[in-house]
């Protein structure tokens, strides 16, 4: 476990290897362990693997009053490059949020990934165009229950978090199960300040209040079309591979949409072999080339 200041945030994060770097996001409800079926082939292919607690995630600092917004996310990971990795490019691995944030980074700040992995979320341009569509409502219903004031962070705490073992249930395959890691991430929403923190990514997306003014410009670049070459991972029994399928007008560089077998929105949990493998080898390809 490591720390560094950025510039209005303390963020904490943990590292593993030496070499090349890789930096992986996670998603809610979720923690950067998370990756702990993919960081030990990553190690033993010579990467260094850094795995932030994203703002808000104890032990990551939770600002007093602080934005939440997508630009704001973004210009975090931004800052954490460039200073765990001065003048150099990165690899990006990223799921759910890990993903929201990572398209938008891709767009805004090319010069700072050399190539990257996202799961599970499709392109916030695909995430429009399904927001009336009834079906993904249904799917993303938590998106609308968390613009409530109040009433979530009680339901989220309410028997033990059961909360988020629904959300695990309903997002994965049947059969799958992950006890011990749901508990830990039920152990860090837990402390104080973080499930407000957590639901405030989501209070964000349709309130423009909540938007940090002083990053409009950033957020204009976040609309780009994505040169870094990108692997779209998604579960093939997650309802959100339907729509990654044809991501591939927002892309000037390459991109390769993957779907993994038996495998829900947690895919990297619930088929960790596959995506590892399938991680391990788009990283290690030359930029351009096709899988």
């Amino acid at each position: 476990m490591k720390s560094i200041q950025l510039d209005a945030l303390r963020m904490a994060y943990l590292e593993d290897g030496e070499g090349p770097l890789v930096v992986m996001l996670h998603g809610f409800p979720d923690r950067p362990e998370t990756w702990s079926h993919q960081v030990p082939a990553l190690v033993a292919q010579g990467y260094r693997v850094v795995r932030p607690y994203l703002r808000g995630y104890p032990p990551t600092q939770i600002p007093q009053d602080g934005y939440y917004d997508k630009a704001t996310l973004v210009s975090d990971i931004a800052q954490f490059i460039q200073a765990i990795s001065p003048g150099q490019p990165c690899y990006l691995v990223g799921q759910d949020w890990g993903a929201i944030i990572g398209y938008a980074l891709l767009a805004a700040h090319p010069e700072l990934v050399r190539r990257a992995v996202l799961m599970a979320v499709p392109h916030p341009g695909e995430v429009a165009k399904s927001i009336l569509n009834p079906r993904h409502v249904h799917r993303s219903f938590h998106w609308w229950f968390f613009q409530l004031p109040n009433l979530p962070e009680q339901a989220l705490a309410k028997d033990n978090m059961h909360f988020i073992d629904y959300l695990w249930q309903y997002w994965t395959v049947e059969g799958f199960e992950d006890q011990a890691h749901i508990q830990s991430v039920k152990e860090l929403l837990a402390q104080p300040g973080a499930l407000t923190a957590t639901l405030a990514y989501y209070r964000a997306m349709f309130d423009a209040s909540k938007a940090a003014p002083a990053l409009a410009g950033l957020r204009a670049l976040m609309d780009r079309q994505i040169a870094v070459p990108t692997l779209a991972l998604c579960g093939a029994q997650d309802m959100r591979a339907e729509l990654m399928h044809d991501q591939a007008s927002y892309f000037t560089g390459t991109y390769v949409f993957q779907l993994i077998d038996n495998a829900g929105h947690f895919l990297h949990r619930e088929q960790p072999e596959p995506v590892t493998q399938a991680i391990v080898k788009w990283l290690g390809q030359e930029s351009g080339r096709q899988i």
